[in-house]
């Protein structure tokens, strides 16, 4: 009977495993070739006059593979139809945390993504792109993969502004101007926060949180649960950008 059951978890952990591989493949291609057609965008998360638009092809997405390894479950789901197509269902939930869970269809023949949704801790829709009808044919693209984050970019925030709780899985990835203050982009593997350090406060709005330490406001901005945004900068005793100073890359560049 243990033998049994332990095979039993072997081969679930092997279909998971499976699955994880699965997705980061077919993400992987998606930086060289794309289905096109016609796609309907909705952005419920940040709120927008407009969060319905079409396209031509789906938003890429910001995928850090070893993050998205390390902090998401991927378990593929059944198989559906999406533009007409026959395309697997993954489900990726965060391991640990609040952060948002996503679903993503990919292509059966193709091997790319046709659709793919967002949605938070509590089951609200934050966004979904999906293809309505594509072409005979997939097309070649050119997406590079985002650069590795710099060494030792966590301990200069960490003394930037100590006491800073990152929410789990979350790691700083780049740092870029803002105005007078700077900008940390903090990410998961998929899902993506802000953290700002400025002179001036921000407009409360769902999705974030703020706090003055001495003369500086930092904000935290994303798809997190109110109380986990705030709960990441209750304990920032000082805020100090200089540590962050040499992270910084020019505001027009694309981290």
């Amino acid at each position: 009977m243990k033998r049994s059951l332990t095979l039993l978890l072997l081969t679930l952990g092997t279909a998971h495993a499976g699955d994880l591989e699965d997705v980061q493949a077919a993400l992987k291609q998606a930086r060289t070739q794309v289905a096109r057609g016609q796609a309907e965008v909705t952005v419920l998360f940040p709120p927008r006059a407009t969060p319905t638009r079409a396209a031509a092809q789906l938003p890429a997405l910001p995928v850090r593979p070893a993050l998205l390894a390390k902090n998401f479950s991927v378990t593929r789901t059944g198989t559906e139809r999406v533009a007409g197509r026959d395309a697997a269902r993954f489900t990726l939930t965060p391991k640990v945390g609040d952060a948002a869970r996503w679903t993503l269809w990919v292509d059966l023949t193709w091997n790319l993504p046709l659709a793919f949704e967002e949605r938070g801790a509590d089951g609200t829709l934050a966004r979904r792109a999906a293809l309505t009808r594509v072409q005979p044919a997939p097309a070649r693209v050119t997406r590079p993969a985002p650069p590795a984050a710099p060494a030792g970019l966590r301990a200069a925030l960490i003394r930037a502004l100590p006491g800073l709780g990152l929410p789990p899985g979350f790691t700083p990835v780049a740092v870029q101007p803002r105005g007078q203050g700077l900008e940390v982009a903090l990410t998961d593997g998929l899902n993506g926060l802000t953290l700002v350090v400025a002179p001036q406060d921000v407009k409360a709005a769902p999705g974030v949180a703020s706090r003055r330490v001495g003369k500086l406001f930092v904000w935290l901005v994303g798809n997190l649960p109110q109380p986990t945004l705030q709960a990441a900068l209750a304990r920032v005793s000082s805020a100090t950008p200089d540590p962050l100073g040499t992270f910084s890359a020019p505001a027009d560049s694309n981290p």
